[in-house]
């Protein structure tokens, strides 16, 4: 009998923190555990570890590190970023804000908020790609209008926005851009000078650094009114002790990501073309969602007709195999996937859909193994359901 494997394909989650990255955490838990805003030695080592956490970051997106601000998460950097514009834009009879269909709901959530607060919020249609349209995003736009946001690329499907066309065609109008990077970092080469951003959100446990820690990019010249209040850190915009450890820990692995940038996007790449070239060989009735040409490296995402997606996820998991039906952030909801539902799935195939996320220590063993595992379970789970070609799923 073979012998389990266990193969963990959700990088989009989460990923594992990389021993380098821990090794350099671990003294800021003991010895050099002292508050960056004392002035003793131990104190000042702490703020030089952060200043230099900072440079690694800037340097991994082009940025300059005063530029860079840490957060708790991604999801924090997505609240400040949209709802501060926001409500600073208001005082000037801003009251409209633009994003799309297909945002990660730590945007839309925030959007929905500001909806509460008196703002007109549109939110963009997609293709059957995820891609939004450039000239509704533009006749979209209206006097009054605070903040754009979309996402660099779609945690859930993996297609890659126009970014640096979107930021044009804001700076055109004048209006502040926000993009959503946290599944972009790491995966894609960014340069918020070239793209020309305003803000960008990103987050260290998806680039093998530790969770609770992200940060948010804040371009010069950019009024960002403060998040937190109580003390002078981050540049007195968003108050509170550091999580030194974790701040160490996003630095040391965007030095890991930056490094490693290139070959990390051309291994993964092949690998997730491997799959899927197999997969399609092996498996009918399935959709593969997303844009296949501007994609992240990992990503697939594939609708399997005729079963329900949870099922297969409980199958897989039983051979050691961890996947996804969706966004980590709401796998524990049954409302169908809101960024499959924008690019046209059909809601009765929705719940048929599994994301398999690829990365750094996913072998070819490791694919050819899911791939053996999931031609079986979908035979099983195809030769007991009820739904059928002849029922319309």
């Amino acid at each position: 009998m073979e012998k389990k494997r266990n193969v963990y394909l959700d990088y989009s989650a989460t990923t594992p923190v990389k021993e380098e990255v821990l090794q350099e955490m671990l003294p800021y838990f003991t010895e050099k555990f002292g508050n960056p805003s004392s002035l003793y030695t131990v104190g000042q080592e702490s703020k030089n570890a952060i200043a230099q956490a900072r440079e690694r970051l800037a340097a991994l997106i082009g940025a300059e590190s005063r530029e860079i601000f840490f957060t708790s998460s991604g999801t924090e950097a997505d609240n400040w970023a949209v709802i501060e514009t926001a409500m600073a834009k208001r005082a000037n009879g801003a009251k409209h804000v633009i994003t799309s269909k297909i945002e990660h709901h730590a945007l839309l959530h925030s959007a929905e908020y500001l909806g509460k607060e008196g703002f007109d919020v549109t939110y963009l249609s997609v293709d059957g790609d995820g891609f939004i349209d450039l000239d509704e995003l533009e006749s979209s736009i209206r006097h009054d209008t605070a903040l754009i946001s979309i996402m660099y690329a779609n945690n859930e499907i993996g297609t890659i926005e126009p970014v640096a066309k979107i930021a044009e065609i804001a700076k055109k109008r004048n209006v502040v851009f926000h993009t959503d990077a946290v599944q972009a970092l790491g995966n894609v080469h960014i340069d918020v000078k070239e793209l020309g951003v305003d803000l960008l959100s990103i987050s260290a446990h998806k680039i093998y650094g530790p969770k609770g820690i992200g940060a948010l990019y804040i371009r010069r010249g950019v009024a960002l009114p403060p998040h937190m209040h109580g003390g002078a850190q981050e540049n007195n915009k968003r108050a509170g002790t550091e999580n030194l450890t974790g701040i160490v820990g996003f630095g040391k692995a965007a030095e890991l990501a930056r490094e490693n940038l290139v070959t990390h996007i051309e291994r993964v790449t092949e690998l997730r073309n491997y799959f899927l070239d197999h997969v399609k060989e092996r498996i009918s009735d399935i959709r593969i969602n997303g844009s296949l040409e501007s994609r992240l490296p990992g990503n697939i995402n594939i609708t399997f007709k005729y079963i329900e997606g949870e099922a297969l996820l409980l199958l897989l998991d039983m051979e050691g195999i961890a996947v996804s039906t969706g966004s980590a952030c709401s796998s524990a909801s049954l409302t169908p996937s809101h960024v499959l539902e924008a690019i046209g799935v059909p809601v009765e195939q929705i719940h048929g859909s599994i994301r398999f996320t690829i990365g750094d220590f996913t072998t070819r063993e490791d694919i050819d193994y899911t791939l053996d595992a999931l031609e079986k379970a979908v035979a099983k789970l195809r030769s007991i359901s009820s739904m059928s070609k002849e029922s319309g799923w």
